[in-house]
């Protein structure tokens, strides 16, 4: 594929990105479809709550469809079809979510449990429908050693890791510019490996999500116009974990993610500690908030997280390219 279709599919996306964005956000400010933040929140962000939410659809619908339109031979490769429906799948929940909080006008949406069967059904879904091309095991990277597992085996590791990614990135999406450039600068790095391994139509839809990106980062970064929702951030997750499982890129994955593990894994030993010791082991989480806390500003914030995820990204994206 010639890297002119490349260029033009990012500068497609992109113009889309800036011509829709504005009128999208007007629309929603008129359905009064806003961000409804949690009693918990804190005070600073709580004046946010009359922000438009679900932008992560813009940035999910606008590269999938020029994606689609730029490369329709995609669609007869079964790895860029599972990328794809991954994105699309875990959007899906992410929009239910979100239509529930705003009609309720309650920061509640889906049940956990509810959730988390939504995401166990999809997931199994992806996997029966790809279970052919799906390399089942995990590659170890510098020693060239594959480990094979069962296929009920891989199906629940599989499983783990997409609800993991999901939710991880969904606790990340809690500030301005923030897990948007955090993706952007995670899924630059897997563009690099899927160009190495040669996946061209799973490139071109990634260069398609990374203009898309870019688009919603404009009007997302402080002060943000609009808030993704877990429209954005479940469809993100989702991404990530399809990319890791369909070219075995687990380690590089975990890595690559480093900033969305952090978060997720503080949010998991604080609610461990408080259940089991009654006892903080941070003083908040998602832990980015805890920075605000001790004082430093939200932009400041997040510029330092994407400092932190670049050099996780070039550090994964060398454990990936061995």
């Amino acid at each position: 594929m010639g890297m002119f279709r490349y260029f033009l599919a990012f500068a497609i996306t992109l113009v889309m990105m800036f011509l829709i964005m504005p009128r999208f956000i007007a629309y929603l400010k008129k359905k009064d479809i806003n961000q409804v933040t949690s009693e918990y929140a804190l005070e600073e962000f709580k004046q946010k709550e009359k922000t438009p939410i679900m932008g992560g659809l813009m940035f999910v619908v606008v590269p999938s469809v020029v994606a689609l339109l730029v490369n329709p031979n995609s669609l007869i490769d079964p790895k860029f079809l599972f990328v794809l429906l991954s994105y699309l799948l875990y959007c899906s929940v992410g929009f239910i979510d979100d239509s529930l909080v705003i009609r309720s006008h309650k920061n509640d949406g889906l049940s956990p449990k509810t959730r988390l069967l939504m995401e166990f059904g999809y997931t199994f879904i992806l996997f029966m429908l790809f279970r052919d091309v799906i390399p089942q095991g995990v590659y170890i990277p510098f020693f060239g050693v594959n480990i094979g597992m069962h296929w009920i085996t891989f199906f629940a590791f599989m499983t783990l890791e997409y609800m993991a990614e999901a939710n991880a990135v969904n606790f990340t999406d809690g500030m301005d510019g923030l897990c948007a450039g955090v993706s952007f600068i995670a899924l630059a790095a897997f563009a690099v490996l899927t160009y190495v391994k040669g996946e061209s139509n799973i490139l071109l839809f990634l260069v398609c999500i990374l203009a898309g990106l870019l688009g919603y980062l404009k009007f997302n970064f402080h002060p943000a116009k609009i808030f993704m929702g877990d429209s954005g951030s479940l469809a993100l997750g989702a991404l990530f974990a399809s990319l890791g499982v369909i070219m075995n890129l687990h380690v590089a994955l975990f890595i690559i993610g480093g900033v969305f593990v952090a978060e997720m894994f503080c949010v998991v030993v604080q609610q461990l500690s408080v259940r089991l010791f009654h006892k903080r082991v941070f003083s908040y989480t998602p832990i980015h908030y805890a920075f605000v806390i001790k004082g430093h500003s939200e932009k400041r914030v997040v510029l330092s997280f994407y400092a932190v995820e670049a050099i996780l990204a070039l550090i994964g994206l060398y454990v990936g390219l061995h």
